[in-house]
């Protein structure tokens, strides 16, 4: 795939994944414990009261087992704990661990760095602009017209959803 022929989606999965490999491979140089990108995608959305196992598997977009796989394999990092629900018997939350929430510092102080090395070798202009862009509400995701059907020109179709709006 040239960068060219490259599609929005395709370009910002390639950027997350610059920025998660220097962040995996900076962590491991410094001697922290080797995490996958599954791994750190999990820690990335936890809450810090603890977050269900279903949740994280809907924020980071994995199935349930997948996420329990991740979770799991923290929890016997000592990254990660399961606790009891306070708001279900039957449930339980997972939260950072002191020694996790000391990696996940130490992470965050390593994006921040990483960050400062795109702008220098991208600009602080390009990067204050993509940070804006990024942060930007973009709305709902719009409902499109897709191009290739007798008499489709690839246009927005009104929006019918849940909010009423046209």
């Amino acid at each position: 795939m040239s960068e060219s022929a490259a599609n929005l989606p395709q370009l910002l999965t390639r950027a997350r994944r610059w920025f998660e490999d220097a962040l995996l491979t900076a962590m491991r140089a410094a001697g922290e414990q080797p995490v996958t990108a599954a791994q750190a995608a999990v820690f990335a959305v936890l809450d810090d009261e603890g977050t269900s196992i279903a949740e994280l598997a809907r924020r980071v977009g994995v199935t349930r087992q997948t996420a329990h796989q991740a979770v799991h394999s923290l929890i016997g990092m000592g990254l990660l704990e399961q606790v009891p629900d306070p708001a279900s018997a039957r449930s339980t939350l997972v939260r950072v661990t002191a020694e996790g929430g000391r990696v996940h510092r130490r992470a965050l102080a390593a994006i921040s760095v990483i960050e400062e090395v795109l702008a220098e070798r991208i600009g602080a202009g390009p990067a204050t602009a993509l940070r804006a862009a990024l942060t930007a509400d973009w709305g709902e995701p719009p409902l499109v017209d897709v191009p290739g059907r007798a008499g489709s020109r690839g246009t927005i179709m009104p929006d019918h959803g849940p909010k009423g709006r046209s």
